[in-house]
């Protein structure tokens, strides 16, 4: 009994030291725990808050910015269109091709024509200017005959060369300068060659609203005939 008694005395105070020695751990109660915190992994980003910290309410969220609206693409630019387009002055003849040849842009009720008096070259006449009077005019002949010119007309009353003397009328340019080449080695120096003109009726065709391509198409006709303009309307 007293063995029995010895070594559970012992036993107890055994005990006790492995206590005292914290052998068996801590038994005190440790509510902020510094050193287990220390081990904790990446415990440099631990941070310990206040009583106020932890009981504060969350900060609210950070407000997403709204997206910014994608770029409106721009419209494409109109066709270029022509409102009104002219080609002329034709005489009869070439008109009627050059119709022929506009039938096939097909172009219905855009395309019209109009009249244009115009002034053509008929002739050229070798004349010497007006004199001023019928006086001047005799006195100028007097002259011509002397130098041997007997072909002459004095230009009297209603005449846009009232007292000239026409000297002759030529079909084309080249035989009226040669007629006043001859003059020249008679001695007349003072006559002129001019052209006359008599009233003529010729064509021009107006096209409205034409796209890029049907105007092409139409100057391409148009460059076959000589002379032609192509042009806005007025």
């Amino acid at each position: 009994m007293l063995k029995f008694v010895f070594w559970l005395l012992a036993a107890v105070n055994l005990l006790v030291l492995a206590i005292g020695q914290g052998y068996l751990g801590s038994f005190r109660g440790e509510t902020r725990e510094p050193a287990r915190l220390k081990n904790q992994l990446h415990a440099d980003q631990f941070k310990l808050l206040s009583e106020a910290q932890a009981t504060a309410p969350p900060p609210p969220p950070a407000a997403t910015p709204e997206p910014a609206p994608a770029p409106t693409p721009a419209a494409p630019p109109p066709p270029k269109t022509y409102a009104c387009t002219e080609v002329g002055n034709f005489v009869l003849a070439d008109a009627r091709r050059f119709e022929a040849q506009v039938a096939a842009l097909d172009l219905g009720d855009r395309q019209s024509r109009r009249n244009v008096a115009s002034q053509d070259i008929s002739s050229y006449m070798v004349y010497i200017p007006p004199q001023g009077s019928k006086e001047g005019a005799d006195r100028k002949a007097g002259e011509l005959k002397q130098l041997g010119v007997t072909n002459y007309f004095i230009m009297g009353e209603g005449s846009p060369t009232r007292w000239g003397i026409s000297l002759g009328v030529f079909k084309s340019e080249t035989s009226a300068q040669n007629h006043l080449a001859s003059l020249n080695k008679q001695g007349v120096h003072s006559a002129r060659v001019a052209p006359r003109y008599s009233s003529s009726k010729q064509l021009a065709y107006q096209f409205r609203d034409l796209d890029a391509t049907t105007r092409e198409r139409l100057d391409a006709i148009a460059a076959k005939f000589d002379e032609q303009s192509v042009r806005s309307c007025k």
